[in-house]
């Protein structure tokens, strides 16, 4: 295995595997700032050539700590995960903001033995990079959460309550079927909210909701590939969406701008 120094050099290191942040299309050599740190117990950050304008901003990890076997333990750690995270999240943001710059973030714990292989394996799939690189140039990806504002217990009084078994059975049905137009009426407000902003994103990706019995699921998580150019409509837009699902007793909330996680998967490549 090869340990990225942060002198730019790579020497021959057993116990280290090389952890790798995003693909960068640029012009030139990406410069990295010295006050950037990579994941927890990683080397310096450093960027390899694969081809032409391709570049893979990498470090060296310890193998004590991101080992597979020693990994798996490690990812029920939710602070320890969350870390990562923020430092992984921080590497693709850092060089999403270079001018001339198009970034493929790659999915947390994308690591390889070497460099050479973590160059080859980018190199063997040059050709699907590039498509998606063209696909996502000039964009930036939004993200939006739609969920229904709990519904408060119906006060009442001594007098108001049901007095017979009948009546507590009809009071019942009234507010399952108050609860459920609720439901489809702050439902229907985020697929209107779904339509409106997609006509000013290039790319859409809605995920399947969640059936979980005894929560309060989202309505609506969808993630939308804009062009910088569309950024101040869309959120123009999205904040009247806000406003009508409020009216529809439900919350959106908007994320971004953030590299193009949820765009750059081949099979998300066209």
């Amino acid at each position: 295995m090869e340990h990225v120094l942060a002198a730019n050099r790579v020497t021959r290191n057993p116990e280290t595997a090389i952890y790798l942040y995003c693909v960068v299309r640029a012009p030139r050599r990406p410069r990295v700032s010295g006050a950037l740190k990579g994941v927890p117990g990683a080397s310096a950050l450093d960027v390899h050539s694969v081809a032409g304008s391709l570049f893979i901003v990498v470090s060296a990890v310890p193998l004590d700590v991101y080992a597979p076997e020693r990994l798996e333990p490690r990812l029920r750690d939710l602070d320890w995960v969350s870390d990562v995270a923020v430092a992984h999240e921080a590497v693709n943001e850092h060089f999403a903001r270079v001018r001339s710059t198009v970034v493929i973030p790659m999915k947390l714990f994308t690591m390889f033995s070497s460099i050479d292989k973590a160059v080859a394996d980018i190199a063997s799939r040059r050709k699907v990079i590039e498509q998606t690189v063209r696909r996502i140039d000039g964009c930036e990806e939004w993200g939006i959460r739609v969920t229904r504002r709990p519904v408060p217990a119906p006060a009442g009084d001594e007098e108001s309550r049901p007095r017979t078994g009948a009546g507590f059975l009809q009071a019942r049905k009234a507010a399952r079927d108050a609860a459920a137009n609720a439901r489809l009426e702050a439902a229907s407000a985020a697929d209107r909210a779904f339509a409106a902003l997609r006509r000013l994103a290039k790319d859409t990706y809605r995920r399947p909701r969640a059936s979980e019995p005894g929560t309060n699921p989202p309505i609506l998580e969808a993630a939308f590939l804009v062009r910088a150019t569309a950024r101040p409509r869309f959120k123009a837009e999205a904040r009247r969406q806000a406003a009508a699902l409020g009216r529809a007793a439900a919350d959106l909330s908007l994320t971004g701008p953030w590299p193009a996680y949820n765009f750059v998967g081949a099979e998300r490549a066209r």
